[in-house]
């Protein structure tokens, strides 16, 4: 590769990160501090998904079905699976869609773009608060290495050899979850790598892909509807019954 074809690639993936600062994939809500909390499905009180899930999503664009991996990343797909089931996606806006200069994601999922009340300008700023306790629902990230028996949790992983043994990586269709600053603090909103993003492996969670689909997911534009998800495949779910 020569130096220009360098300095080129290198002018990218800065732009790349730059960009996914300056609009970030996440949550603008603070999370909680989890301190030293135990994490993962031993601990976890939401469900783990227990191994694959197919959701089918009918979009304002067409169907799209996405396969999760319940060995690779048990608590962020249980917690896709779960909020699939309780309806929190159906209706809700694709607020995000960043295809220039390159392209990057489609993103949605955020529970208050399905309110009409609420105003476009505050999409990507919501996420699950569970109606029966009042609470706002975080998970943390978590990260499979191959080879490892469990994910890891709560912290991201930045060394290159570690990262090019993830279990999931950010290929294209990879579906992962959005989350703000804090690596703790995804909710409901989630998002479709449109071409492979290395630089974001080791920083947010992957737990799935698109199996079926994707060309609907390259003429989504934003403010697209996620009509309706539902599983119809797998999704057994596992819930920790330790206090």
């Amino acid at each position: 590769m020569g130096t220009a074809t360098k300095a080129a690639g290198l002018g990218w993936h800065l732009l790349l990160l730059v960009l996914l600062g300056l609009t970030p994939l996440g949550l603008s809500a603070c999370a909680a501090d989890s301190g030293n909390r135990p994490m993962g499905c031993e601990a976890a009180t939401t469900p783990c998904l227990k191994g694959t899930a197919v959701v089918a999503m009918e979009t304002s664009k067409g169907p799209v079905e996405l396969t999760l991996d319940g060995a690779a990343a048990p608590l962020t797909a249980g917690n896709f699976v779960d909020l699939v089931r309780r309806g929190v996606y159906n209706g809700t806006v694709f607020h995000r869609v960043v295809r220039e200069p390159v392209p990057f994601v489609v993103q949605g999922g955020d529970p208050s773009s399905a309110d009409p009340k609420v105003p476009a300008s505050d999409y990507g700023s919501g996420g699950f608060v569970d109606p029966a306790s009042g609470e706002s629902r975080r998970i943390p990230l978590e990260l499979k290495l191959e080879g490892d028996q469990e994910p890891r949790y709560g912290e991201q992983i930045t060394s290159p050899t570690a990262t090019r043994q993830l279990a999931l990586s950010h290929e294209r269709g990879a579906v992962a979850m959005a989350r703000s600053n804090d690596p703790n603090s995804a909710s409901a909103q989630f998002y479709v790598a449109l071409q492979a993003l290395p630089e974001l492996d080791g920083r947010y969670a992957v737990f799935g892909r698109v199996s079926k689909g994707m060309d609907v997911i390259d003429r989504i534009q934003q403010g697209d509807k996620l009509i309706r998800a539902r599983v119809i495949e797998g999704g057994t779910l596992v819930q920790s019954t330790k206090p």
